[in-house]
């Protein structure tokens, strides 16, 4: 059969709100697809053929002709996903979709496809295909998490194929693990890949490793995956870490990115495992905010404790010369109208070079979806709008324009008379990917 792949496309915030185009020193740059579609590609039984289309750099055709077409999409991208499985019905197609928004979303999705997966799609890709020539597709099919060292390495070939001018992203993410202890109230991913760690293998590792630095990417580690070093397995992390300097020391070229982290995890960060993270090159971590307490509380309520724990955050990337780019979350429920203001005095108090602005999402059925749900505070459904900067719902201690225009001042106020300085360094490494 022909199988064709398509990455929904959807909008980001310079999409939503393009004034900021007008202050943000960030060149048009376009990152890489999630893993979805790599990961379930390769577990595609011998004797079909794959083409993979990425709705974000050029929109999908309707005339492409293939058996089966297989979407795999987020919250931001549902409103994109639903409309080209419409399309496609409308015209006799079979349409599969999977991802983390049919996972959460089953019903919403369900009329738009002809068959849904629903939790990771390697454990059942293969049966659906076999479904399928047999005229015996199922409407849903249930991919419980296995593991990841059974599976093959992702077929990245797809997308380093289908780079084209104007689409060439710096970095692609390397996954070292799957699944979360913790319960973050906005985060989706222990209830998507469940709460054990499960662990990718040094086989698949060093392969898909071998395969971005020998086409010249960079690799990034999200912070998804780097909860692996923090809570319960670091001294996994710290193997892999070995692992990748063993492979620089034997001739491999190994490039990083940037480390995905947090506040709590650089404060219980050994200088042994500082030391040797500055050994494989990192240098960058993509420190995301707006989860733990720590700044929670700095920012949301002004605590003062909190807010020295935050600097002395900076601090010890500073010492450590890793440059922290800090991502900033805003709405949260004990967040009032100073927050904004907070962010920014920190942000250039502590000698932030890059920051970004969001604004806190209820992501379909996380814990603070249903609380806020439940208080009948959602008031947008559109789902192109659930991408960190639009304001879906009603704060507790403020109007939702007021989070709005607070969002907008931050982006403003921080990078307001840097854009000549900031656009030639971040020429040689793009991450503003807004």
């Amino acid at each position: 059969m022909k199988i064709a792949f398509i990455y929904p496309n959807f909008e980001r915030h310079a999409d939503s709100h393009p004034e900021l185009k007008e202050f943000v020193p960030a060149n048009e740059y376009l990152g890489p697809p999630s893993m979805g579609i790599a990961n379930v590609a390769a577990t595609t039984p011998d004797g079909h053929e794959i083409a993979y289309f990425d709705d974000r750099v050029e929109a999908f055709d309707y005339d492409t002709e293939a058996d089966v077409y297989a979407l795999s999409f987020f919250t931001p991208a549902a409103t994109r996903g639903m409309e080209l499985g419409d399309e496609l019905l409308k015209r006799g197609k079979t349409v599969v979709a999977g991802g983390i928004f049919p996972s959460m979303m089953p019903d919403e999705v369900a009329p738009h496809v002809s068959s849904l997966v629903i939790g990771e799609g390697e454990p059942v890709w293969a049966q659906l295909l076999e479904d399928i020539e047999k005229g015996q597709l199922k409407p849903r099919y249930h991919g419980e998490g296995g593991e990841l060292g059974t599976y093959p390495p992702p077929r990245l070939d797809l997308y380093l194929g289908a780079e084209r001018e104007g689409h060439h992203p710096d970095d692609y993410p390397l996954q070292l693990s799957r699944g979360c202890p913790m319960q973050c109230d906005a985060c989706v991913l222990p209830i998507h890949l469940g709460r054990k760690m499960r662990f990718q293998s040094d086989e698949n590792l060093i392969y898909t490793m071998k395969v971005l630095t020998e086409a010249g990417k960079l690799i990034s580690f999200t912070e998804d995956t780097s909860v692996t070093f923090a809570y319960g397995a670091r001294r996994k992390f710290r193997t892999f870490l070995e692992l990748c300097l063993e492979l620089q020391q034997g001739g491999l070229p190994l490039r990083f990115s940037y480390l995905g982290i947090s506040m709590p995890m650089i404060l219980h960060l050994d200088d042994d495992l500082f030391n040797l993270l500055a050994k494989t090159g990192i240098d960058r971590f993509y420190l995301v905010g707006g989860f733990d307490t720590i700044t929670r509380q700095a920012f949301g309520t002004g605590d003062m404790k909190a807010m020295d724990k935050a600097e002395r955050a900076i601090a010890r990337c500073q010492e450590k010369n890793i440059d922290p780019y800090v991502s900033f979350l805003m709405g949260n429920p004990d967040d009032d109208d100073k927050v904004f203001q907070r962010m920014v005095d920190f942000a250039l108090r502590t000698g932030i070079d890059l920051a970004e602005f969001c604004v806190s999402t209820p992501y379909p059925n996380t814990p603070i979806w249903h609380r806020l749900i439940g208080e009948d505070r959602i008031f947008d459904f559109t789902w192109k709008h659930y991408n960190d900067s639009n304001v879906v719902f009603q704060p507790h201690h403020m109007s939702a324009e007021a989070l709005r225009d607070g969002y907008l001042y931050t982006w403003r106020e921080f990078y307001g008379g840097r854009r000549a300085d900031l656009t030639e360094r971040e020429h040689q490494r793009k991450t503003i990917q807004f």
